[in-house]
């Protein structure tokens, strides 16, 4: 059995249970984030397990006693790694107490590397609080931006981030995640013009003492020659999941093995590292009061069975030698979407331990010979 720190374990974070001043003000004002929503769960059909309950209790993720002990949770189980949600509206940062105050004042954060996935998607009113906005899905914020702030993206991420001494780093370049290439794009005008953004980038980040940045895009639905062609064009250097995407499943087994026919194809298209995604679940009805059963991922949704594509995960880095082993799990506290390994009232720590058998114990190993 290899030891997990052959592996880099990365679980995403979705920074949405505090009180940001933007967020108090167009979306929560109850003051405690996407709780807010979270509590208004309500199950559609008989099984369907809401609202979440978390097993601690409403913590604020902001908070770096919180922080403490998701690090050590993780920690525990063999998760070395999380993956910040970062975004950028209007103009300036939006949801980053998680990180700056929550996970970088957490007495224990040097045990725990981390990477931002700058989340540059567009927003509608009703997207994150549908009980205030009801049927206005008009836009909120713009995921694109322009070149002024883009400058003032890269200087914030490259101070507050890339100087941390437990940023993750492949060949020392500090490792920075987009969401949507198609915004990153759009951001820019063209695909050329897009080159030199990120090309200013690298150019600021070995003004600061780096080698270079490693660009890693998110990819999702099916493998397409032209994002293909894109990331090419644009020198990314790694590719990965967010979730593992549509089509939604109800039954999490046919989803997971659909998701791994796609990232087999996105494997054998792309020439640049794929790194596999871990997926929990998905269920995000408590933003959407029309979702019913076909909508959400609820049959053979068990720690076991996450365990199992797990281990695929696993088992696809040790066929992959000539590339970090990079796992990103969806997600470590995305409860609005259902996908999360903090410890609930269903399933208590099983999502954890579930992690551990894999990652560090080797229990699914015997499965895969």
């Amino acid at each position: 059995m290899k030891s997990s720190s052959d592996y880099i374990v990365a679980a995403y974070i979705w920074p949405s249970c505090h009180n940001d001043p933007m967020g108090e003000e167009v979306l929560w004002p109850e003051k405690t984030g996407e709780w807010e929503i979270i509590k208004k769960g309500n199950p559609r059909f008989e099984g369907h397990y809401q609202p979440k309950v978390p097993l601690w209790g409403y913590e604020l993720d902001d908070d770096p006693k919180v922080m403490e002990k998701w690090i050590n949770a993780a920690i525990d189980n063999g998760i070395n790694t999380f993956i910040f949600d970062w975004y950028w509206f209007n103009n300036g940062p939006f949801l980053e107490g998680c990180l700056n105050d929550g996970f970088l004042k957490a007495p224990n954060n040097k045990k725990m590397n981390f990477y931002v996935m700058w989340a540059d998607h567009d927003v509608a009113r009703n997207y994150w609080n549908v009980h205030r906005y009801k049927d206005d899905n008009s836009r909120l914020w713009n995921g694109n931006i322009d070149w002024p702030n883009w400058k003032i993206i890269v200087k914030r991420i490259i101070g507050q981030y890339f100087s941390q001494s437990n940023y993750l780093k492949f060949d020392g370049k500090p490792i920075f995640s987009i969401y949507s290439i198609e915004n990153l794009i759009k951001t820019f005008g063209s695909v050329e013009e897009t080159k030199k953004g990120l090309d200013y980038f690298s150019k600021e980040a070995k003004t600061a003492g780096f080698p270079g940045v490693h660009f890693q895009v998110i990819a999702s639905g099916e493998p397409r020659e032209e994002l293909a062609d894109q990331i090419s064009t644009l020198g990314i250097n790694s590719v990965t999941q967010y979730n593992w995407g549509s089509p939604i499943r109800e039954d999490y087994v046919q989803w997971g093995e659909e998701a791994w026919e796609r990232i087999g194809k996105w494997d054998k298209l792309l020439n640049v590292p794929f790194f596999p995604n871990a997926s929990i679940s998905y269920d995000d009805s408590p933003r959407f009061p029309d979702k019913g059963p076909h909508d959400l991922v609820h049959f053979n949704k068990t720690p076991t069975s996450f365990a199992a594509y797990l281990q695929r995960a696993k088992t696809y880095c040790d066929t992959h030698p000539d590339q970090p082993k990079l796992i990103t799990i969806y997600a470590m506290n995305e409860w609005v979407e259902g996908a999360y390994l903090l410890p609930d009232m269903e399933y208590g720590y099983d999502y954890l331990n579930a992690v551990r058998d894999v990652m560090l114990e080797g229990k699914y190993e015997r499965y895969t010979k």
